[in-house]
């Protein structure tokens, strides 16, 4: 017997849409066929809604431990599972950060006991630690995050000798975030003497400009190519950084790129409606910069979406432009960000699961999730695709309590969530009986 039969289901998968049935035993796909009439203790005729891998969030930032009062793993995690997010990989820049190995693994700790998702870690960079990285485990940590900018205190790696032994020497991918911080410190100055306290968000992206980021990305690619490292960049945001990287497949690559489905959404014009709401690091930018993005996503030159999800409570984001920290909540919708591109024509849904899912699990060597294959554990999103969904104070699950899309109706909702072969989410509603989630693991 069966857990769970899901019936007439619309599978998108590996290029392909088909119509099967998917049989769910013991966490993992254990059939699918074009019909399974086999006893199971629950069926759901899903009615030929597409059903897609979970999607698999390589950059999120859930502020467990420290800074729990703008989210927490347990908070984060649910909102994620109404956005069809079944793992994630969390940032290292909590309190205390994640530059340890000891601190790496109570994070783990933590996450067994809250997570609702499947979960795993970045290992931090920072100046000095780079023995902490030589000893980590490869098993273990998703990857090693490296702030090239825009971060502070020991987060920040700005020492050329310390990038250079994490880049010889790093025994995981290494996982960038490019801004040229003294670049970024000259344009400040600039900007704060022009417009004093007039200075606002409507001045962000010209703050942290497209040459702070190129000036930054080209010295990560430059690095990789040195010591021949794997290296994936983080959250691009302008034409011009797009010529650093090449087409072709995830897998055959050592050099990978990576968008934000906010980069994809926003552009400069929405500073004047939305402030600071919208400031985050790097930058949004201008439009032009939007269209190359999504076109070098076609030319499959970026590899991976993401979200870079980063609460903050509505008190932090409503202080003044320089004082506001940067960054907004984005996993609960992310997907259905990319379900508009979809409707619009701009990304097909194979392109979306392939970005969201199967290059993420390629990437970072997942073992047995990011597909819909009998074997692999059932983490399955299930969408109905002309289903409006507005978004409302009420169905907001972020601790932060907010979205820069309050009020806006998506084209599709997400009908299930399925983490384990457990129901997560359905109805718009939360599983209260739901296990946690698994720490993922890695084949490597």
């Amino acid at each position: 017997m069966y857990d769970l039969i899901l019936k007439n289901c619309n599978i998108v998968n590996e290029n392909h849409i088909r119509e099967s049935d998917i049989a769910i035993k013991d966490s993992r796909i254990e059939l699918i066929a074009n019909s399974i009439n086999s006893e199971a203790k629950k069926i759901i005729d899903v009615n030929g809604r597409y059903v897609i891998p979970g999607l698999i969030d390589d950059q999120v930032h859930f502020r467990e431990p420290g800074l729990t009062h703008k989210g927490e793993i347990a908070t984060e995690s649910k909102a994620g599972l109404a956005g069809g997010v079944t793992s994630y990989f969390e940032m290292p820049n909590v309190n205390p950060t994640t530059t340890t190995n000891e601190n790496l693994t109570k994070k783990f700790a933590i996450a067994s006991k809250k997570s609702l998702s499947n979960y795993s870690f970045h290992l931090g960079a920072s100046n000095n630690n780079i023995e902490e990285i030589k000893s980590v485990d490869i098993n273990q940590a998703a990857a090693l995050k490296v702030f090239m900018g825009a971060s502070t205190g020991e987060m920040l790696v700005d020492s050329l000798d310390a990038l250079d032994d994490i880049f010889h020497y790093s025994p995981l991918t290494v996982v960038t975030h490019c801004e040229d911080p003294q670049r970024v410190l000259d344009n400040e100055k600039l900007f704060f003497e022009k417009y004093g306290s007039d200075l606002s968000a409507q001045q962000h992206h010209l703050i942290r400009d497209v040459e702070s980021c190129y000036l930054s990305s080209s010295l990560a690619v430059s690095l990789a190519k040195k010591y021949d490292a794997n290296l994936h960049v983080f959250h691009l945001t302008t034409a011009k950084e797009m010529d650093l990287f090449t087409s072709g497949a995830v897998d055959g690559k050592k050099i990978t790129a990576e968008v934000c489905v906010h980069h994809m959404y926003f552009n400069e014009s929405y500073y004047a409606e939305l402030g600071n709401q919208i400031k985050c690091n790097p930058s949004i930018k201008e439009e032009s910069d939007r269209l190359a993005l999504i076109k070098a996503l076609h030319e499959d030159k970026i590899d991976i979406i993401a979200t870079d999800h980063a609460p903050h409570t509505w008190d932090e984001k409503m202080l003044n432009y320089p004082e506001a920290p940067a960054g907004l909540p984005l996993v609960q919708h992310g997907l259905q960000i990319l379900m508009d591109f979809y409707h619009e024509g701009i990304l097909s849904l194979e392109t979306i699961v392939e970005k969201t899912s199967h290059n993420v699990a390629k990437r970072f060597q997942v073992k047995d999730r990011g597909y819909i294959r009998e074997g692999y554990y059932a983490d399955l999103a299930i969408l109905d695709s002309n289903k409006p969904y507005q978004v409302s104070e009420e169905n907001i699950l972020y601790k932060c309590g907010w979205s820069p899309f309050l009020g806006k109706t998506f084209n599709s909702s997400i009908h299930m969530t399925i983490v384990n072969g457990h129901i997560a989410f359905q109805d718009n509603q939360i599983n209260p009986d739901l296990p946690f989630g698994m720490q993922i693991e890695f084949d490597r």
